[in-house]
């Protein structure tokens, strides 16, 4: 019998879903994402535009960033799979909606999505129930981190090859770890097959923000205590990748949140912007 209680998508996963959403609702087009499918799963009732943490003018420049990341890890998983990379993991998946919106992409990849099992029961009902279903080629592995499972294990028993190559991607999950969980997945990848990628968000200190961000950085880790799961890591790039190379990624680079601005908001005419503050390590075997 199904465990109603536990049932349930991470606070985060769901807020994240909703400001994709939002982006196509609010935002003038070009959409840098266009994402309603979260909000289809999360069903969150006619008035979640009226939630405070949905105010389209102070939820700006969080929701841009959201789905600038996004669109990041897109582009970079269409490039490897043009390469013939063949596998994809999500650590920290969430509400992640690419299989449903991207088929095409996806089916030429056995795509592998991480994260607790609350968020994976929740969303495998949620699919079925809205005819999306779980292809052969998207697996969902859940991961119970509070009773000590491994990632890697769970990931192997669902059909993840180590020996072939693959891109992982983990975003809006490293604040949540400590320095010695992010040095043991960062080892974990560097021992992928080559031609493997790494693509892994993480929170600058906030003095490296620009000031009018540093605010919004203090109510995000409010919130996020006050849900308790708190931040615990915050790193300068210098030191982000530091770790990366003596985890054993030589071939590791900082993408800075402004790049992401640049790539996916330069034209635009309406001044939306990403806020500063989460950057990416990128690094490949």
């Amino acid at each position: 019998m199904r465990n109603e209680r536990t049932e349930a998508p991470d606070n985060t996963a769901v807020r994240c879903a909703l400001w994709r959403a939002l982006h196509v609702r609010v935002d003038a087009a070009p959409h840098v994402l266009e994402d309603e499918v979260g909000l289809r799963l999360v069903d969150p009732g006619d008035d979640w535009p009226q939630r405070p943490d949905m105010d389209p003018g102070a939820t700006r420049a969080f929701r841009a960033a959201m789905v600038a990341r996004a669109r990041f890890v897109e582009d970079l998983v269409a490039e490897q799979a043009e390469r013939g990379v063949t596998q994809y993991v999500i650590l920290g998946a969430g509400l992640d909606t690419f299989a449903q919106r991207r088929p095409e992409l996806a089916a030429r990849l056995r795509l592998f999505e991480v994260d607790q099992p609350g968020t994976q029961a929740f969303k495998r009902r949620r699919l079925a129930e809205l005819g999306y279903g779980v292809p052969a080629w998207l697996r969902l592995v859940p991961v119970d981190f509070e009773a000590g499972e491994s990632w890697w294990e769970r990931l192997t028993a669902a059909g993840f090859d180590p020996h072939r190559p693959a891109v992982v991607v983990s975003t809006g999950v490293s604040m949540y770890l400590t320095e010695d969980a992010i040095t043991a997945t960062l080892r974990r990848i560097a021992g992928l097959a080559p031609g493997s990628t790494l693509a892994m968000s993480f929170l600058l200190p906030a003095e490296l923000l620009e000031a009018a961000d540093r605010p919004g950085l203090r109510m995000s880790q409010e919130g996020a205590r006050a849900s308790g799961t708190p931040f615990v890591s915050f790193y300068a790039p210098r030191d982000m990748l530091a770790l990366a190379r003596e985890a054993g990624l030589g071939n590791a680079r900082h993408v800075p949140g402004a790049v992401l601005a640049e790539r996916y908001f330069a034209d635009r005419t309406d001044g939306l912007r990403p806020s500063s503050g989460e950057d990416f390590l990128v690094a490949t075997v």
